[in-house]
């Protein structure tokens, strides 16, 4: 018996079918936008960790604040200037032994009270050993120059270091990277600036701290990036970084170095101070000084270095930027504004990274009070850390993402870091102009480092911006495919 339909009835089914049809069709371009949406993966590469340079913020009664605050921009690492005159006696007592931590006259508690709230805060140290006591010099610091340590001295501090922190201790907070000096091509730290009483001086830390824990990372270098002849009006100097280098790591200058010494230096990574006038692919103007666009000449040289075998190290020898960072305006007159800090901040650590360079220390947390010059914190200065005011500079530390139009105009160069650095699914939006709707266009995977990077083919123009967007980092900071030159602004706003 075939069944009738009654008018009412044939309306509500037409209805029902329109529905359908409709949900349908918009499930059809739904599934369409997302298949546009292409997915890609990144494949294992060098990480890039980041820390953080900061003796004002990252001390006194607050610190654990800072510290804590510090871990927040995805630093992981923290670089903390030991004084060795700090901790050791002005005079050495009777029966003093300097190599053993517990012997009289040595006092450890404020260093202590320091690396306790690194470690809180989730804060890997880095222990840069500086500044001598008067008996650990061979020669006086005069002016405002410094000068030189006593080797054998250096030795026994460095392995009463790393014994006290050697982690066996209870209640004693753990330490296993040492840097050898800050700027030893500087007068004002090392003087005279000696390659061949560096090499002394790394080998020396090397055999105490290598001999507490062979797994504890020395770190050799942390230069100045440029040369300066001393003058009348300029009682300091420093020798220019790749000669001094090519000096320590006993090679001889052009495209194929040969050996111009027999004393290896032992050391398990190699650092620089790239600061760089005229933002992220700024180069030096002489041929032995070394910004950011000069990294890789640096990077030659620790590679032959260690094909020679003029490097000893139990682990494969790393390159570390251990300070660096760009002053803004405001609130530093002259320096990058802030968008363009901002910029120069992401520019940086994807050229560090392409660099070879596996961490960055960043320098400031927050500003220094007015006047200082050093305005290259990732925060505004603040009487209160706790009140303190984050720069869109912080966004981009702590979430970096680059993107770069391609010659044909259909391809995007993409690189980024999640903020959480692991594996993560990050998104890639673009807008057109510097407002309104943001549209995904590809999704990337992150690799076990948090670094994301791809070719988009996609047809956009100088007047598109992109982002990424990640669980765990939020938004970067939107990139213009724009790129205008870049002004020829100095570091500190000079």
């Amino acid at each position: 018996m075939r069944l009738r339909v009654t008018p009412r009835y044939t309306l509500v089914a037409c209805a029902v079918a329109c529905v359908c049809l409709l949900a349908g069709a918009a499930l059809a371009g739904a599934a369409n936008n997302v298949s546009r949406v292409r997915t890609y993966s990144t494949r294992p590469t060098l990480p890039l960790r980041t820390g953080l340079l900061d003796p004002r913020t990252l001390s006194g009664p607050d610190m654990s604040v800072a510290f804590a605050l510090a871990r927040q921009t995805g630093a992981t690492y923290v670089r903390e200037p030991v004084s060795w005159q700090a901790i050791a006696p002005a005079t050495q007592p009777t029966g003093f032994v300097p190599s053993d931590p517990t012997t009289p006259g040595y006092t450890w508690a404020a260093l202590d009270a320091t690396l306790e709230a690194a470690q809180a805060a989730g804060l890997t140290p880095i222990l840069g050993i500086a500044s001598p006591p008067t008996w650990g010099y061979t020669t006086q610091p005069a002016g405002v120059n410094g000068g030189t340590p006593d080797v054998t001295a250096l030795r026994d501090f460095a392995t009463a270091l790393a014994t006290h922190y050697d982690g066996l201790t209870p209640g004693v907070p753990a330490a296993h990277v040492f840097q050898v000096w800050n700027e030893p091509n500087n007068s004002m730290d090392l003087n005279p600036a000696s390659p061949t009483v560096y090499r002394a001086m790394v080998n020396a830390v090397a055999e105490g701290v290598h001999g507490v824990d062979p797994a504890n990372l020395v770190v050799a270098g942390g230069l100045d990036p440029f040369g300066h002849l001393q003058s009348k009006n300029q009682q300091w100097y420093s020798v220019a970084p790749l000669a001094f280098m090519r000096s320590v790591l006993c090679l001889s200058k052009g495209a194929h170095p040969h050996a111009t010494c027999k004393d290896p230096a032992h050391f398990d990574v190699w650092s620089h101070h790239p600061y760089t006038f005229g933002g992220a692919f700024g180069k030096a103007k002489l041929p032995d000084d070394v910004e950011l666009g000069d990294l890789p000449k640096m990077r030659a040289v620790l590679t032959a270095a260690v094909r020679l075998h003029h490097v000893v190290s139990a682990n494969p020898v790393q390159f570390w930027v251990t300070e660096f960072g760009w002053d803004t305006n405001p609130p530093r007159p002259h320096a990058a504004s802030l968008s363009l800090a901002s910029r120069w901040t992401a520019e940086s650590l994807h050229q560090m990274w392409l660099s070879g360079i596996s961490l960055v220390t960043w320098f400031l947390l927050e500003d220094y009070p007015s006047p200082s010059p050093y305005q290259c914190g990732l925060y505004f200065y603040s009487s209160s850390i706790q009140s303190a005011r984050a720069k869109p500079v912080l966004t981009a530390f702590r979430f970096p993402f680059v993107a770069y139009l391609g010659k044909k105009k259909t391809t995007i160069s993409v690189w980024g870091r999640d903020a959480t650095s692991d594996k993560e699914t990050v998104g890639i939006q673009v807008r057109r102009g510097k407002s309104g709707p943001w549209r995904s266009v590809a999704r990337i995977s992150s690799n076990a480092n948090g670094i994301f990077q791809a070719t988009l083919k996609l047809n956009a123009t100088k007047k598109d911006w992109l982002r990424a967007s990640a669980t765990g980092s939020g938004n970067s900071l939107a990139f213009s495919l724009k790129r205008s030159k870049d002004p020829h602004i100095g570091p500190w706003g000079n």
